[in-house]
């Protein structure tokens, strides 16, 4: 039976539900509070130059292919992907830098010359590795977490260990060398947690990365927002931009309408995409199905620093990814998590698109984009903020061996009061709920309402967790969810 949906947000789980509902023939309109669609993955276009505001890493890539399958199209019908080359760079001290392959022979070959009788180990490493995500995206993340029996298989009963056990001390008894080490720790950090805290079967991560590879669709992850809105725009799916939620109204315990700019709406279905911990406060006390203490309680992925920096020059001595860790990495976690705090000396990141893509900055010119992981909730001042890019600047500066702070025409920074404001992020956080063992699957807040009728959720704060990837595969559970029901 048709059914008139409303969508909240237009992130990437939002539009991968709209283009889900849409197929099966609902009215599917979706608001968004923000002038453009994309929720965190927006766009900044500035004086010639563009950068991706949010996520920069496509990996998983054939979660991208199945989404676009499932409606009988592929990626190459809407965008073009370059696997980068190397995929990343990770930077040690000046001029010390480790470049990750595009390929796992060479990466293997790589760990060899580091530490001798890694390679073998590695490999035997990456075909665990490689069973994990199999059994991952085969049969655990499309399923909607609803009872702890998902969990159960054939596969996961042989695995059972990996779930008690963590990553990181996996990794150190197979490794010594601490900077493989922290290559192999890397990957888990997209899942908003510490590798101490990260069930060892997460080493899906690792084959997300050494064996799928590190990819960029050619004019960057925006490629993908719009690809998403034009299916979703050819499956019927409407856009309310600048569309503020005020409230939820619910009656007789059922979601009824949305608040939009002072507008009732009237729905048979509402669907958040934004914030969970958000959506429910446009609902009244008594039906929200969290309490501020549990949300208190939750462990949440950090929240980061972005500066978004255009030069008037091209940068030397560095690839498309590089990670900077040429300071304490436990340290930095423990400022994170342990200890909330700006840290003393960052870990950082750094992404430059124009290598890759040269409609990202003018002629001669590198767009640079910069992150900081911080502590969710933490103290955020402009003073702050310009301490810290000095701080990295300076650094990348000598671990690079080249002047680029003259060089800087405009720079616009993004942190954790701009999460709160843009995307009403609980405690200001970039990534969501982080994936711990307490955290995962059915134990993640719930895809329907327990207390609302025909409320819906989806995105980084639901199943399956934080990341792109996931994000679609919300959408497609919510989605199918909401079928079953109707």
């Amino acid at each position: 039976m048709k059914k008139k949906i409303t969508i909240i947000g237009s992130g990437f789980s939002a539009l991968s539900a709209s283009c889900y509902l849409a197929k099966s023939g609902h009215e599917v309109a979706v608001y968004e509070k923000n002038a453009a669609i994309g929720g965190r993955a927006r766009q900044l276009k500035k004086e010639g130059f563009t950068f991706d505001m949010g996520p920069s890493w496509y990996w998983m890539p054939d979660v991208f292919d199945r989404f676009f399958a499932d409606f009988g199209k592929k990626t190459t019908d809407y965008y073009e992907l370059i696997k980068l080359s190397p995929a990343y760079r990770v930077y040690y001290g000046v001029d010390e830098f480790i470049a990750i392959a595009d390929n796992l022979a060479e990466i293997e070959a790589t760990f060899e010359k580091i530490e001798k009788g890694s390679g073998k180990i590695l490999h035997d490493f990456m075909m665990e590795a490689q069973s994990n995500y199999n059994i991952a995206i085969k049969e655990l993340v499309y399923r909607p977490g609803v009872s702890p029996l998902e969990l159960v298989t054939v596969d996961t009963a042989m695995k059972v260990g990996q779930f008690f056990s963590n990553i990181s001390k996996d990794i150190r008894k197979k490794f010594k060398n601490e900077k493989l080490i922290q290559i192999l720790e890397f990957p888990v950090l997209f899942l908003g947690a510490k590798p101490s805290d990260t069930p060892s079967f997460y080493s899906f991560m690792n084959y997300a990365d050494f064996g799928l590879g590190t990819w960029h669709p050619k004019t960057g992850m925006f490629d993908v927002v719009n690809a998403m809105e034009t299916l979703a725009r050819e499956l019927g799916v409407t856009f309310h931009t600048n569309a503020a939620i005020e409230k939820i109204i619910v009656e007789n315990k059922t979601a009824k309408a949305i608040i939009v700019n002072g507008q009732r709406i009237d729905s048979d279905i509402v669907l958040s995409g934004a914030d969970y911990h958000h959506t429910e406060t446009l609902l009244d006390q008594e039906h929200r199905a969290y309490s501020e203490k549990y949300w208190e309680s939750r462990v949440f992925a950090p929240s980061s620093l972005l500066f978004y920096v255009g030069f008037n020059k091209k940068i030397e001595n560095i690839s498309h990814h590089a990670l900077f860790f040429d300071v304490d990495f436990k340290q930095h976690a423990v400022d994170i998590y342990d200890k909330p705090q700006w840290p003393k000396e960052p870990l950082f990141y750094a992404n430059f698109p124009s290598i890759t893509d040269k409609t990202a900055a003018p002629e001669g010119m590198e767009s640079g984009f910069f992150l900081i992981p911080l502590a969710p909730r933490i103290e955020d001042t402009e003073a702050l903020r310009e301490a810290y890019f000095d701080k990295i600047i300076d650094r990348f500066e000598r671990l690079t061996q080249q002047s680029i702070k003259k060089n800087i025409i405009f720079k616009e920074s993004f942190c954790k009061n701009d999460f709160v404001s843009e995307y009403n992020s609980y405690k200001g956080n970039a990534y969501g709920m982080a994936n711990t063992l307490l955290q995962t699957a059915f134990l993640r807040p719930k895809l329907k309402s327990k207390k609302v009728n025909n409320l819906y959720f989806t995105g980084q704060l639901t199943v399956p967790g934080p990341g792109v990837p996931p994000a679609l595969i919300s959408g497609k559970l919510v989605a199918d969810l909401i079928e079953k029901v109707i």
